[in-house]
């Protein structure tokens, strides 16, 4: 059986910060850099990242000519897209061309983690019969996310790991997986 990639997308400033912790200082950015501390702490854990199949670029490089480019080649190379969505997120342009061209092109399923939220039940209105309005509004954070989001798959999860690990386990949540086009929670 062939690796299992994730595309993890999430929000970090524009333009991107010059100083020595960059993208390293934006809180969305740590929520990605924890699920690699999980692969690294255990080789066992579900995540495989398709940032590493490519090579890294600077932050400083051409959005057009490298940036966008490398970007689309993650997402080609990826089985899902994880995507954080946290009260920090800001739409920005590359936040932007990843759910666009993930969800929109590619039709990748989507894992949207959400780092405010730690427990199931923190999802879902009282009744447990939908999304509640904490969520909802985030989803307003990115439009694009939540015009599209009808297209593919989508689960979505709190900041649990044992969670977090059940859902990249999901085959119903990988490319070619033929699951229905719709929101799910566990």
């Amino acid at each position: 059986m062939s690796k299992i990639y994730n595309y993890c997308a999430f929000y970090v400033a524009e333009p991107f910060n010059e100083s020595s912790l960059g993208a390293h200082a934006t809180k969305d950015f740590c929520y990605y850099g924890m699920l690699k501390a999980w692969k690294g702490l255990d080789s066992a854990f579900p995540f495989n990242n398709s940032h590493d199949t490519t090579y890294n670029v600077r932050d400083s490089s051409d959005w057009e000519l490298t940036l966008k480019p490398r970007l689309r080649e993650r997402l080609k190379n990826s089985d899902n897209i994880v995507f954080f969505l946290s009260d920090s997120t800001i739409s920005s342009k590359a936040l932007v061309e990843e759910i666009d061209y993930g969800l929109n092109t590619l039709g990748l399923p989507v894992i949207v983690i959400y780092p405010d939220l730690k427990t199931k039940d923190e999802l879902l209105t009282e009744s447990k019969i939908g999304f509640n309005n904490k969520v909802k509004a985030l989803w307003d954070k990115l439009s694009i996310f939540k015009n599209s989001k009808s297209k593919v798959p989508i689960l979505h999860v709190p900041m649990n790991k044992e969670l977090i690990k059940n859902a990249l386990q999901n085959s119903d949540f990988r490319k070619g997986s033929n699951k229905k086009a719709s929101d799910y929670h566990y």
